[in-house]
């Protein structure tokens, strides 16, 4: 029980949201008004954007759909070493190749053919929110750009998945 407690405070944290500037009396002393807001800390980049209109529903399942090749794929950094057994043979390279199945190698394609037809410019943004799970604000920093611009870009690299994965 108190594995599962400690569990949900890590993903569940309250965050104090700023002052509206009203003060209320309260026996006699002078307080600032504070509010809070539960926060799940393990939502989605993509998830919080949709659940708070920023982003469409059809503009959310290209992204999902991306994220799931993504992820198929395996194309996330490993952090640890691998541990199952290497292959026989001689060469390495032969033999990572041989070891993914057809199905990773499909999810593969289909990311990067999602991906150059999103196009140069859009994809590090989509990557980025998608895929990495960055926020918003940290994906602006590591691209340069000015805060509150990135929005913009995400919505129209999503529209341009969305058209390459036909969604309507």
């Amino acid at each position: 029980m108190g594995v599962e407690k400690k569990k949900r405070n890590r993903l569940l944290a309250e965050r104090p949201l700023p002052s509206d500037g009203r003060e209320r009396t309260t026996k006699g002393r002078l307080s600032r008004a504070v509010r809070s807001v539960t926060v799940n800390l393990a939502e989605a980049p993509l998830g919080w954007l949709r659940s708070r209109g920023h982003i469409s529903e059809r503009q959310f399942a290209a992204g999902e759909k991306l994220r799931e090749d993504w992820e198929l794929a395996q194309l996330s950094p490993r952090v640890t070493m691998r541990w199952d057994a290497s292959p026989p043979g001689s060469r390495r390279s032969g033999a990572a190749i041989a070891d993914k199945s057809d199905r990773k190698i499909a999810a593969q394609r289909r990311f990067e053919a999602a991906a150059d037809e999103v196009g140069p410019g859009l994809k590090d943004i989509l990557w980025r929110i998608v895929c990495a799970g960055e926020g918003m604000r940290d994906a602006e920093t590591a691209l340069g750009w000015p805060a509150r611009s990135g929005k913009l870009v995400l919505a129209m690299a999503l529209d341009r998945l969305a058209d390459h994965y036909r969604l309507r």
